[in-house]
């Protein structure tokens, strides 16, 4: 969030001095809330560990006992549990009809004050009304996204009218490795398919 505003203080020509109030929060040794703890929930509790940060997690099934003390992450069966305590609450959930708006008004008033709502799943997974409305009304300090609902959000969408916000154009996999990754992983699997092996990425429905 205060890099953000940051930079924009920090190149912008009306700029004659920094304040000595410019002051962020602190995520060394506050709690994360993860939200979806699949491989990329997990990998993100992994580099979470690595800023001291206290760990919990809520998803449909509790990881094993060694793969939470890995990390040092607790289990909250109860979604309101870990928005209640947290300080970054991080959604990592697929996009289903039970994660449908799956953070609404009722979720976000559980959350602290303080607390800053991070999405890096898919757009729908939140409510945006009631996330303007939490953050026009300080329900919640700050969010951070890297997915919308439409993507690109209409120009006149009151998200992006608000200062503690941040909003990006869903590039969390945007880096040269990835893609090139991606592209390798995909035809990885068409190979597969064409010579009649097991498919390596293949995806079971439900």
């Amino acid at each position: 969030m205060y890099s953000h505003s940051g930079c924009q203080i920090a190149v912008s020509p009306d700029t004659k001095y920094f304040a000595v109030d410019w002051l962020g929060v602190e995520v060394t040794r506050a709690t994360l809330g993860i939200i979806g703890m699949g491989s990329i929930g997990y990998k993100v509790a992994q580099r979470a560990r690595a800023f001291n940060m206290k760990i919990l997690y809520h998803n449909r099934n509790r990881r094993r006992k060694e793969e939470e003390e890995a990390v040092g992450a607790h289990y909250c069966e109860k979604m309101q549990d870990l928005l209640q305590q947290s300080d970054f609450v991080m959604l990592v959930v697929n996009l289903t009809p039970e994660t449908h708006k799956l953070i609404g008004k009722k979720e976000l008033g559980l959350m602290k004050p303080t607390a800053t709502l991070i999405n890096i799943s898919r757009g729908a997974v939140i409510d945006q009304d009631a996330l303007v409305e939490a953050l026009q009304n300080k329900v919640i300090r700050a969010a951070a996204l890297d997915v919308t609902y439409p993507e690109p959000l209409p120009r006149d969408h009151p998200l992006l009218k608000l200062n503690n916000i941040i909003i990006a154009p869903h590039i969390g996999t945007a880096t040269v490795q990835a893609v090139q990754m991606m592209a390798e992983e995909a035809i990885a699997n068409m190979l597969a398919v064409l010579n009649g092996q097991p498919i390596p990425s293949e995806v079971f429905p439900k």
